[in-house]
């Protein structure tokens, strides 16, 4: 039994996807805590702030380390973050003389808001790769249908007619839009999160910015001074991921209604009826709809995030820790239902 229906035995199977929750699983989290351990042990070492061979050590530890998640569990009940438990165990394998240069400087919101950042590097790539090939498949449909004829509807009533490539117009070019702003988030926001205790990275003194600067290049991360209580980057990006399942839900409310009236368009497939056999309803287009709302209701919850009190708030920090990955994988969901749909378009419009 699950409480999500993201990765509910069956449910999961409309609203899931399995690559995009990967991101987030445990497993993902803690390879990439792990990395950030690795990536501070090297960049000390490289300016002189722990010894070189605590350094090797660290590094080889962290490649291969497995925790035990029941301490885990255990430890996070206590102390509301993973972080203090893993360095534990992390510290258990380490020698006599390693084991004071683990995590040096660090505190565990730089290790977590960094994981984060490294894993939602590998969601963009995703995403793009996906609304990349759905606008191939787009453009497809277009060069086969484009010049045929819909009826426009405004406010829901008949209006003008129009042609096909109008309507796909529509749902084409934000696409187009959201991929750029993905690019810029790309360029400008994944950035390494590291400030120590409460930003001012006291124990490094002046190597701070030095060995920041240094893991963040090891991680294949942006430097950016410390940014733990400024939320923006994480509300940001779920707007972006609100925005690109809203337009894919008008994608997928247009498809539904064009197959109400049942004369402008023929979907393959469909879903079937328990009571009317003659049924072939548009599930992945209703599929569109649902996701998109979901998201627009997720995006404040992020957007109450925001409020961080002071340095560090494990209120609103933990709430971001429930919304996002829900989102993520909504956004995921969507991008491979929509593909599905266009890719069932058989015919669409009337000829002129």
């Amino acid at each position: 039994m699950s409480f999500s229906a993201f990765d509910h035995p069956y449910l999961s199977a409309l609203v899931g996807d399995d690559e995009a929750a990967g991101f987030f699983s445990a497993e993902a989290e803690i390879a990439a805590m792990l990395s950030f351990e690795a990536a501070l042990a090297k960049a000390e070492a490289q300016w002189e702030v722990i010894p070189a061979p605590a350094a090797a050590e660290i590094v080889a530890c962290c490649r291969n380390f497995r925790p035990n998640m029941e301490r885990l569990r255990a430890g996070i009940a206590r102390d509301g973050v993973v972080v203090p438990e893993l360095v534990k165990q992390v510290r258990e394998s380490l020698s006599e003389e390693s084991k004071p240069h683990l995590h040096m400087g660090a505190t565990s919101q730089d290790v977590i808001d960094t994981a984060l950042i490294l894993r939602l590097k590998g969601v963009c790539d995703l995403l793009h790769s996906r609304v990349l090939a759905l606008q191939g498949e787009m453009e497809k449909v277009e060069e086969t249908f484009g010049d045929r004829m819909l009826m426009a509807h405004t406010r829901m009533q008949a209006a003008i007619p129009i042609t096909v490539r109008d309507r796909m117009r529509a749902w084409r070019e934000p696409l187009h839009r959201h991929m750029s702003q993905m690019d810029r988030y790309r360029t400008t926001d994944l950035v390494i999160q590291f400030g120590g205790a409460a930003g001012t990275l006291e124990k490094l003194g002046d190597k701070a910015e030095a060995v920041r600067r240094t893991m963040a290049a090891e991680l294949g991360l942006l430097d950016a001074p410390q940014w733990h209580s400024q939320r923006d980057r994480i509300a940001g990006f779920g707007s972006l991921l609100s925005l690109l399942t809203g337009s894919l839900g008008k994608f997928g409310q247009d498809i539904t209604l064009l197959a109400q009236m049942g004369e402008e368009i023929i979907l393959a497939g469909g879903g079937g009826s328990s009571a009317m056999a003659h049924k072939q309803n548009p599930v992945a287009a209703e599929m569109l709809v649902g996701l998109a709302r979901y998201n627009a209701a997720q995006a404040g919850g992020l957007h109450q995030a925001l409020v961080h009190e002071q340095e560090r708030s494990g209120a609103a920090w933990t709430l971001e820790w429930m919304i996002l990955p829900s989102m993520v994988g909504a956004t995921g969901a969507a991008l491979r239902l929509a593909d599905r749909l266009v890719r069932d378009i058989r015919d669409i419009g009337r000829k002129s």
